[in-house]
């Protein structure tokens, strides 16, 4: 007898060749008369209205440029499997996002192939495990990962096919597929069980990280449908936020876990999910840089730090952050730091252009915060001092950089080569945040016990654009008057 989980082995497989639907040890035998019952008296179910999707007319061009990199190699690309968050419990399943960049779709335990074929580049086919057929075997209403009546409808092959202009094949013909002595990249981390198919291609480790560092270089520059995506992200972040302010008496009595499930909802009822796990940092908890505990109170005469991001229905997502005055106004002291925070990062916003280097923005921000700090007597030495590459203090209360790239991951394009990202050049269609932040610990005695406990970081995604930077979250209001106004509203 199996564990939960395991493929339990019977005669219908045995028979017919078939794979064994994957069971549980309590799941009950059926018996012949219950399976030809099952397997007859279903209508036809393949939607015959399926068309081309805007998606994938771009993933097409995606694959395209990336056969130009890699001309006469075979590139294999897994969209990866589910992953296990507790026993036999699975969390929900989210595809790799070079996978969803070149196929467009979202379907587990695929794999998309770039054959090249000698001629003109490379041949695409999308390997996946379609919905099964009713009419023979036991997937379709015994497999608890895979059926349909337990797992839900998976497409077919020629459903597939033409939303995402791409050849579908069954995932049992992949092993076949990648015999053979070619050169062969894989892009690994997400299905380790890849590597065991190709017993017989030429490969590499370096040339797999090639494959991985040229893909996230491919998707720095944001494509016309991407920025459309994060257009949507944006806001829906946006009606997140003000779900949460809308709330904020649930708020106060309920304290961060509230505004998490608050901003949740939103992120569920319009998009697919959360980007990232949601930063909900009332007081001294802003001090923390990923907070994700949220679990704690959120009191008047105190800030609530909130970094959170919506991932829409296409998998692109927004990272926007606001810290807010929870009884609707800032005191002075909160509104000096706070004023800080904000030049800091209009600063930031206003370097990034085309052809500024990519610590532009951040060099720019900790310029106004090291002079503001100087103004306010905290550092232990001069602004200029302090912002000599041989000392930078002041990162004692700023502590990370201002800016990283955004798309379909939250920190996107992080395979990308340090001279292509963090020592390179901004180009039109990169997509990042500008996101200056003060950290004034609790425990800290180097500033006066006013300031301690106090945490502030403000954060949009910015486009850079022909001319200099569009901000895509400048709807949400950032200035201390119209976060006065937001909140009243």
């Amino acid at each position: 007898m199996t564990e939960p989980g395991e493929t339990t082995a019977d005669t219908t497989a045995a028979t017919t060749g078939e794979a064994a639907p994957k069971t549980a040890s309590h799941d009950n035998e059926p018996n012949p008369k219950l399976r030809a019952f099952m397997n007859s008296g279903w209508a036809d179910s393949e939607r015959h209205d399926v068309t081309l999707s805007d998606v994938g007319v771009w993933a097409s061009k995606r694959r395209d440029a990336l056969s130009q990199a890699f001309p006469g190699e075979r590139l294999v690309i897994p969209a990866g499997t589910y992953k296990v968050r507790s026993n036999d419990t699975d969390f929900v399943f989210r595809p790799h996002t070079d996978y969803v960049w070149l196929a467009g779709d979202q379907t587990s335990d695929a794999v998309l192939v770039l054959e090249p074929n000698g001629t003109s580049g490379h041949d695409s086919v999308l390997y996946f495990r379609p919905r099964a057929d009713r009419s023979e075997g036991e997937e379709f209403w015994r497999d608890r990962m895979y059926g349909e009546l337990w797992a839900g409808r998976r497409p077919s092959l020629t459903e597939t096919a033409k939303e995402f202009g791409v050849e579908t094949r069954h995932v049992d013909q992949l092993a076949d597929a990648l015999k053979g002595d070619v050169p062969t990249r894989v892009r690994r981390g997400e299905d380790e069980s890849i590597a065991s198919l190709l017993s017989g291609a030429r490969r590499d480790d370096l040339k797999d990280n090639e494959l991985a560092a040229t893909l996230s270089e491919l998707r720095l520059v944001k494509d016309p449908f991407e920025l459309e995506q994060l257009r949507d992200a944006v806001a829906i972040t946006h009606r997140g936020f003000s779900d949460v302010l809308a709330e904020m008496d649930k708020v106060r009595e309920y304290g961060e876990r509230w505004i998490e499930g608050t901003f949740f909802r939103r992120a569920r009822a319009e998009g697919n999910d959360l980007g990232y796990s949601s930063i909900a940092a009332s007081g001294p908890h802003a001090t923390t840089l990923h907070w994700i505990e949220n679990d704690g109170t959120v009191d008047n005469g105190t800030m609530m730090l909130l970094d959170m991001g919506v991932e829409n229905r296409q998998l692109y997502t927004a990272d926007i952050t606001r810290t807010l005055p929870v009884n609707g106004e800032f005191t002075p002291r909160q509104r000096e730091l706070y004023q800080l925070v904000l030049d800091a990062q209009n600063a930031g916003i206003a370097a990034v252009k085309p052809g500024a280097h990519f610590r532009a923005a951040h060099e720019a921000a900790m310029e106004v915060i090291v002079h503001g700090l100087d103004a306010m007597g905290l550092l232990p030495v001069s602004a200029e001092e302090a912002l000599d590459p041989e000392s930078m203090l002041y990162q004692r209360y700023t502590l990370h950089g201002v800016s990283h790239m955004l798309g379909l991951d939250v920190h996107d394009c992080s395979a990308a080569r340090s001279e292509k990202y963090r020592k390179g050049e901004l180009k039109t269609g990169y997509v990042l945040t500008v996101e200056p932040g003060l950290y004034f610990q609790a425990d800290d005695l180097t500033v006066p016990e006013d300031l301690r406990g106090i945490g502030i970081r403000i954060e949009d995604d910015i486009l850079v654009t022909d001319d200099g930077a569009e901000n895509l979250s400048d709807a949400m209001p950032r200035d201390v008057e119209g976060i006065h106004n937001w909140m009243a509203s």
